[in-house]
Protein backbone atom coordinates (compact mmCIF):
# COMPACT_ATOMS: atom_id res chain seq x y z
CA UNK A 1 0.00 0.00 0.00
CA UNK A 2 1.07 3.64 -0.69
CA UNK A 3 0.71 5.51 2.62
CA UNK A 4 1.36 9.23 2.75
CA UNK A 5 2.42 10.70 6.17
CA UNK A 6 2.23 14.23 6.43
CA UNK A 7 5.00 15.49 9.71
CA UNK A 8 8.57 13.86 9.72
CA UNK A 9 9.33 14.40 13.20
CA UNK A 10 8.72 12.16 16.69
CA UNK A 11 5.53 10.75 15.37
CA UNK A 12 5.41 10.85 11.29
CA UNK A 13 9.27 9.96 10.66
CA UNK A 14 8.68 6.96 13.43
CA UNK A 15 5.66 5.65 12.38
CA UNK A 16 6.21 6.28 8.49
CA UNK A 17 9.76 3.75 8.88
CA UNK A 18 8.05 1.00 10.67
CA UNK A 19 5.00 0.80 8.02
CA UNK A 20 7.92 1.52 4.99
CA UNK A 21 9.53 -1.93 7.40
CA UNK A 22 6.44 -3.56 7.23
CA UNK A 23 6.58 -3.89 3.37
CA UNK A 24 4.42 -0.51 2.85
CA UNK A 25 5.64 2.34 0.23
CA UNK A 26 5.91 5.50 2.41
CA UNK A 27 6.63 8.80 1.54
CA UNK A 28 7.27 11.54 4.61
CA UNK A 29 6.08 14.97 3.79
CA UNK A 30 7.30 18.20 5.85
CA UNK A 31 7.20 21.74 4.79
CA UNK A 32 10.78 22.13 6.39
CA UNK A 33 12.68 21.73 2.91
CA UNK A 34 15.66 21.65 5.36
CA UNK A 35 14.43 18.93 7.39
CA UNK A 36 13.36 16.83 4.09
CA UNK A 37 17.32 17.33 3.06
CA UNK A 38 18.49 16.45 6.18
CA UNK A 39 16.70 13.34 5.89
CA UNK A 40 17.65 12.43 2.16
CA UNK A 41 20.74 13.20 3.28
CA UNK A 42 20.92 10.01 6.00
CA UNK A 43 20.92 12.63 9.44
CA UNK A 44 18.16 12.24 11.70
CA UNK A 45 16.15 15.39 13.13
CA UNK A 46 15.51 13.21 16.43
CA UNK A 47 16.97 10.38 18.68
CA UNK A 48 15.17 7.34 18.63
CA UNK A 49 17.25 3.71 19.44
CA UNK A 50 17.70 1.96 16.28
CA UNK A 51 15.70 4.72 13.91
CA UNK A 52 18.74 6.13 11.70
CA UNK A 53 19.38 2.35 10.71
CA UNK A 54 15.40 1.45 10.41
CA UNK A 55 15.16 4.29 7.72
CA UNK A 56 18.44 3.72 5.73
CA UNK A 57 17.80 0.17 5.43
CA UNK A 58 13.95 1.41 4.20
CA UNK A 59 15.16 3.99 1.87
CA UNK A 60 17.98 1.93 0.44
CA UNK A 61 15.57 -0.64 -0.34
CA UNK A 62 13.11 2.22 -2.13
CA UNK A 63 10.05 1.94 0.45
CA UNK A 64 10.59 5.21 1.93
CA UNK A 65 11.03 8.80 0.37
CA UNK A 66 11.07 12.17 1.98
CA UNK A 67 9.72 15.16 0.10
CA UNK A 68 8.37 18.78 0.74
CA UNK A 69 5.89 18.39 -2.16
CA UNK A 70 2.06 17.38 -0.59
CA UNK A 71 -0.01 17.35 -3.84
CA UNK A 72 2.62 14.89 -5.72
CA UNK A 73 3.43 12.92 -2.50
CA UNK A 74 -0.69 12.38 -1.76
CA UNK A 75 -1.66 11.33 -5.04
CA UNK A 76 -3.13 7.43 -5.29
CA UNK A 77 -2.21 7.15 -1.29
CA UNK A 78 -4.47 4.44 0.25
CA UNK A 79 -3.58 5.67 3.46
CA UNK A 80 -2.78 9.61 4.77
CA UNK A 81 -1.91 9.91 8.41
CA UNK A 82 -1.72 13.64 9.43
CA UNK A 83 1.54 13.54 11.95
CA UNK A 84 1.97 17.22 12.59
CA UNK A 85 2.51 19.45 16.08
CA UNK A 86 -0.68 19.33 18.59
CA UNK A 87 1.18 22.08 21.05
CA UNK A 88 -0.91 22.60 24.21
CA UNK A 89 -2.46 26.19 24.08
CA UNK A 90 -1.78 28.55 26.40
CA UNK A 91 -3.38 28.68 29.51
CA UNK A 92 -5.54 25.96 29.47
CA UNK A 93 -3.60 22.95 28.00
CA UNK A 94 -5.96 21.82 24.98
CA UNK A 95 -3.81 20.71 22.45
CA UNK A 96 -4.06 23.34 19.11
CA UNK A 97 -5.18 21.17 16.69
CA UNK A 98 -4.37 24.18 13.96
CA UNK A 99 -1.52 22.49 12.17
CA UNK A 100 -3.95 19.29 11.89
CA UNK A 101 -7.13 21.13 10.15
CA UNK A 102 -4.89 23.54 8.29
CA UNK A 103 -3.27 19.50 6.79
CA UNK A 104 -6.28 17.93 6.37
CA UNK A 105 -7.60 21.73 4.41
CA UNK A 106 -4.47 21.04 1.44
CA UNK A 107 -5.50 17.37 1.62
CA UNK A 108 -9.13 18.06 0.70
CA UNK A 109 -8.02 20.77 -1.71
Amino acid sequence: MKIAMVGSGYVGLVSGACFADFGHDVVCIDKDPAKIDSLNAGVMPIYEPGLAELVASNVKAGRLTFTTELPEAIRDAGAIFIAVGTPSRRGDGHADLSYVYAVAEEVGA
